[in-house]
């Protein structure tokens, strides 16, 4: 939806192909940690105005059983906010009501098929896994168990990563400004995460207790749910009159919220290059968009498999090794700006 709002703003005839039915994305549970940078993107495809989100005022990134953390805070940076929360339904809804508002063609539940492909110069796989011969696999072994929870005191607008042994624990600001609700993101060995999702209220919150440590208290959690991690990718996101972005081109683990923000580079970039192409499919012009992706894809995508593996290592000089990063971080503020403007703006941040 996304893309084919960012090329009819270029000029570009563009229609959508969904084997569900239209709507079905509204219905999307996952909570999204979106960019300062993404929401530019939003607001350029008129997507952002109505989306209820909450603002990230700081990012508090630590490590259990180590010494040293850092806290980026918008403010460093000049920027209104450092990223957004919002529900992945809520933004699905935005951008369907944009598409009707451009008169873009949508047909839903239509399933498109690789050896059965619409007589187009460009087809675009914008969704589902990705599904190649060649892609590069990695198993982490962990599951996510997700809901929304509440805490104990305000949180201020700041976001808190914190890495842990059995992997990362990421607690988000949710719903009102000045409100206690978070959204949770506990990342459980695959072997474990359904058990986790089942326990009672209390046992949960006991465990998130324990995951998370004492600088925050949970008193109460919705209903959770699962969702697989792991990374795949394609090695090369474009082929013979095809492009594959967003989870068709590469799935990431959510730790650094890198996946969803990537894909909207990604979008944007796409619809810049083929603005002025007499084929939109033409070799040349595919070579292009994947030359100008390829610092930012592959950043993207070595930043957040670095982080699982780095911080799910309890070896002494690895640990004490962190802890020194995140020291450097908190004290040399031209590191921290260039990893906030990182995170913020892919690759080309500078």
């Amino acid at each position: 939806m996304a893309l084919a709002l960012a090329l009819h703003r270029q000029g570009v005839a563009a229609e959508i192909f969904d084997a569900r039915r239209r709507g079905a994305a509204g219905g999307d549970r996952r909570i999204l940690a979106l960019s300062h940078g993404s929401r530019l993107i939003l607001e350029s495809l008129g997507a952002w105005r109505d989306i209820p989100h909450t603002a990230i005022a700081a990012i508090d990134v630590s490590q259990q059983g180590g010494l040293g953390r850092t806290r980026i805070a918008a403010r460093e940076e000049n920027v209104p906010a450092l990223g957004y929360v919002l529900a992945a339904g809520a933004l699905a809804a935005s951008l369907d009501a944009a598409l009707a508002q451009a008169g873009i063609a949508f047909r839903d539940n239509t399933r498109v098929e690789a050896d059965d492909k619409p007589d187009a110069p460009l087809v675009v796989w914008a969704e589902g896994a990705v599904d190649a011969p060649d892609a590069v696999v990695r198993d982490y072994g962990q599951h996510a168990v997700i809901c929304t929870a509440t805490l104990s005191e305000p949180h201020g607008g700041t976001a808190w990563e914190r890495f842990t042994l059995r992997g990362p624990v990421a607690v988000l600001p949710y719903g009102e400004a000045a409100g206690t609700a978070v959204a949770v993101v506990l990342t459980c060995a695959t072997e474990e995460a359904e058990a986790t999702a089942a326990l009672d209220d209390r046992a949960f919150l006991a465990l998130l207790q324990e995951r998370f440590g004492r600088r925050l208290a949970f008193t109460a959690a919705t209903a959770r749910h699962v969702f697989p991690l792991g990374l795949r990718y394609r090695r090369d996101p474009v082929g013979a009159r095809e492009v594959w972005i967003g989870n068709a081109a590469q799935t990431l683990h959510p730790v650094g919220g890198q996946g969803f923000n990537l894909a909207l580079r990604d979008i944007f970039e796409l619809a810049r290059c083929l603005a002025d192409a007499a084929d939109p499919g033409a070799p040349a012009t595919l070579a292009r968009y994947a030359a100008s992706r390829r610092t930012d894809r592959r950043a993207a995508i070595g930043f957040t498999d670095a982080l699982v593996r780095v911080f799910s290592n309890n070896g002494p000089l690895l640990r004490h090794a962190r802890g020194a990063g995140l020291l450097a971080l908190d004290l040399v503020p031209p590191l921290r700006s260039f990893l906030a403007r990182r995170m913020m703006f892919g690759a080309r941040a500078w």
